[in-house]
């Protein structure tokens, strides 16, 4: 028992300067620190940051021995993340984990990579996937897994058919996966097509606040609009996430991680069928 109090103790106490020092501990987004034999990080956007995204619908899954910090950021690109200093606090994190704890960082881009964002767009065929190899080369250099997320799908229909302009993004990520030989989940896929079968009446469900009555199917689709980064979400729209879409697309997400990383089933809570 000894034993066991200690080892957390000493993991907590490293974890503990850099954790508060990035705010960590806001939003339910961590985990209760403990003797975890792994820890993993959430990079993203929007749709997985706190109070936007799934990502902390997903953490709140985990128990230990695995603890989940959510560190997405909303208007976030793959290119913005690291400029403006978000991916050196990741990096503080993973190395800041005791040794024999692995690391795993599940990233997701595309959103904000996409034209029209100004200081966040990138080129899709070079600084695209070149920003997602340079996180591969970190995250194995700190001796931690990186696990890839395909953009999750828009859900503003034309005509009754649901459009899915993040898919070349998606493509130009399984096909860094597949060069870099890392673990992917294609979300971006999988979001399409459950939302297709859905229709734009059910899909609006999703959203973080409920349809205005007078709003019919026209509605910013997520890609025309600049969306100001770290900016509060309070009106309706067919991007971010409710209670609903956080549950449901996070529930995606672990079925496929535990197929990647059995390791973590057993920290599982109940709540889902993943």
């Amino acid at each position: 028992m000894q034993i066991s109090f200690f080892s957390h103790f000493s993991r907590w106490c490293k974890l503990v300067p850099v954790l508060l020092a990035l705010g960590a501990c806001q939003n339910g987004a961590v985990m209760t620190p403990s003797s975890s034999a792994q820890t993993i990080i959430l990079v993203g956007d929007s749709t997985m940051a706190p109070n936007s995204g799934y990502g902390n619908a997903f953490c709140a899954r985990f128990q230990a021995p695995v603890s989940c910090l959510n560190m997405a950021k909303g208007g976030r690109s793959s290119g913005s993340y690291r400029a403006e200093g978000s991916w050196e606090q990741v990096m503080k994190v993973l190395h800041a984990l005791p040794a024999g704890e692995r690391g795993l960082v599940l990233m997701q881009f595309g959103h904000n990579d996409q034209p029209g964002k100004p200081g966040r767009s990138t080129d899709l065929k070079t600084e695209y996937p070149a920003n997602l190899q340079g996180y591969i080369r970190d995250v194995r250099a700190a001796g931690a897994d990186i696990v890839l997320i395909t953009p999750l799908a828009r859900r503003t229909f034309k005509e009754d058919v649901l459009p899915n302009d993040l898919r070349p993004w998606a493509l130009s990520m399984i096909s860094v996966a597949a060069q870099e030989k890392v673990a992917l989940i294609d979300l971006n896929l999988q979001s399409h097509t459950v939302l297709s079968r859905m229709g734009q009446d059910e899909a609006d469900t999703l959203a973080m606040v409920p349809r205005p009555a007078q709003t019919a199917a026209p509605v910013q689709s997520g890609l025309a609009a600049t969306e100001p980064q770290g900016a509060a979400k309070s009106a309706f729209d067919r991007t971010h996430l409710g209670q609903k879409g956080a549950l449901l697309f996070s529930e995606m997400v672990i079925r496929d991680l535990t197929a990647i990383h059995p390791s973590v089933i057993s920290a599982l809570r109940q709540g889902g069928n993943p």
